[in-house]
Parts: C-alpha cells; sequence; structure tokens
C-alpha cells in the first residue's frame, strides 16, 4: 500500500506588500519540487488571495502554511493577528452572493470561496505566548483546476 506525500512548509510573511508575491513565488517551487505542477495555477490564486487579506487587514506579520493531502490536493493556510473573520468566511459553506459593484474590497475572497474545494476559518484564541488573530483556509485539487480554467 502506498502513503500519501506527507509534507508541509511554512512561511513567516512581514507585513509587506510584497508578501504575495513572496508568497506566489514560494509556493511554485514547493509545488515543482513536489511534482505537482498541475495545482499552480489554481493554488496561486488562492494563495495570493488569503495572503493579500492578511496584509491588507492586519498589522503585523502572517504565516502562511503549505500542506499536502492524501488524493493529491493542497492545504493553503494563512494566519494573521487580526481576529475577525471576514465574510463569506464568517458564514461557512452557505449560498454565496456575489460582491456589490461599488463594493471597494471583498472581491478577493469571494473568488477563494468560489474556487477553492473547501474552505474555511476561524478565529484564535490568545495562547500562552499572547499569539490570537485568525487562521483562514482552502484546499485545492482537480476540481478547483476545472473551475479556474473555465473562469
Amino acid at each position: 500500500m502506498r502513503r500519501a506525500p506527507t509534507w508541509a512548509y511554512a512561511l513567516q510573511l512581514p507585513h509587506d506588500p510584497l508578501a504575495p508575491r513572496i508568497a506566489r513565488t514560494t509556493l511554485r517551487a514547493v509545488l515543482a519540487g513536489h511534482g505537482l505542477p498541475q495545482l499552480t495555477d489554481s493554488a496561486e490564486l488562492l494563495t495570493s488571495e488569503l495572503v493579500t487579506n492578511a496584509y491588507r487587514h492586519s498589522t503585523g506579520p502572517a504565516t502562511l502554511r503549505l500542506r499536502a493531502l492524501p488524493g493529491t490536493r493542497l492545504r493553503v493556510s494563512v494566519w494573521d493577528a487580526n481576529p475577525h473573520i471576514p465574510p463569506p468566511f464568517d458564514k461557512g459553506r452557505g449560498p454565496l452572493r456575489p460582491v456589490p459593484t461599488e463594493a471597494d474590497s471583498g472581491r478577493g475572497l469571494f473568488l477563494v470561496s468560489h474556487y477553492a474545494d473547501a474552505w474555511g476559518g476561524y478565529p484564535l484564541g490568545g495562547d500562552l505566548f499572547g499569539r490570537g488573530g485568525k487562521l483562514l483556509w482552502c484546499e485545492v485539487g482537480v476540481q478547483a483546476m476545472g473551475r479556474t480554467a473555465a473562469a
């Protein structure tokens, strides 16, 4: 019986406008190194949106985590210090409502919730080290690849 690959990478990102670009570059290197280039386009879009959200709505650093899942799937998680869970991640898997045309923001996480195979978010309480904030995550695999190619 062949075991699914188990690997995870974490990248600390400073509060810097270059953070989304650094995250995308790292993601491409990880997926290429593990022979998963077919996930790159979808995962790059979703990662960029999650990291951009962390940069725009938090004043401190963020952490990107990439983890292999069974079945040639990837989980992307982004932690930041702001505990507020933004829409649509605050409501779970309900019906998605498009972002109004006149809205100044909110389209990035709508894209994540639309194109990811699975997604979610939750606040993190303060721990012994005083680290709270939130974690937003998404998963990408073969299903999401078809949706982004059709977009």
